[in-house]
């Protein structure tokens, strides 16, 4: 029983130290993060999402920061259904760029980290939660739908340091129409 608990304590200890080693963006400015985002890159290796990786689109995405610090993210996603519109609320912590939110999909809250950004041209964001296993992706999000290679290049370089295998890390092609012109494109 003894082995068993140090045991558990070693492992929370050594996910702890790994998800340690991430910081957001230094001087993070919710302000300027705010806004239009084209989420252009995406690391996922969960098993589930393989038959899917070829299918996957450019989504669009708009950031409201909120007067407590929180955040609305509405997200555009082109599906096999159509344009389907999702809206999360981002929890802030007590560290700026980073934030929690409830995950409906997997009935459980998630981190969100704001790894780096310049504000006008690209951010990379980490969602990780340890549950039963590691849950992790990383997102490149773009001020548009193109962005440059240099940006591309650190945004795969940061998903293999996290463990990600080269054919889990994406970069789709936009998505057309989505989201329709009505909806404030």
């Amino acid at each position: 029983m003894r082995t068993t608990e140090v045991s558990v304590v070693m492992v929370m200890l050594c996910v702890m130290m790994v998800d340690a080693d991430v910081k957001p963006q230094r001087d993070f400015n919710l302000r300027m993060f705010a806004g239009r985002w084209y989420r252009v890159g995406l690391a996922y290796d969960s098993s589930s999402f393989t038959p899917f990786r070829d299918k996957v689109k450019a989504s669009m995405g708009i950031i409201t920061a909120l007067p407590s610090g929180n955040v609305n993210l509405t997200m555009w996603d082109a599906t096999p259904l159509g344009c389907v519109r999702k809206v999360y609320n981002y929890e802030k912590t007590s560290v700026p760029g980073q934030f929690t939110y409830f995950s409906t999909r997997h009935n459980m809250v998630k981190d969100i980290t704001v790894v780096d950004t310049n504000y006008s041209d690209y951010a990379v964001v980490l969602k990780h939660k340890v549950f039963n296993r590691e849950y992790t992706q990383v997102a490149l999000y773009g001020r548009s739908q193109a962005v440059r290679i240099d940006v591309i290049m650190k945004f795969k370089a940061f998903a293999l340091s996290r463990g990600f295998p080269r054919d889990s890390i994406l970069t789709p092609p936009p998505a057309e129409n989505c989201p329709p012109s009505r909806s404030g494109r």
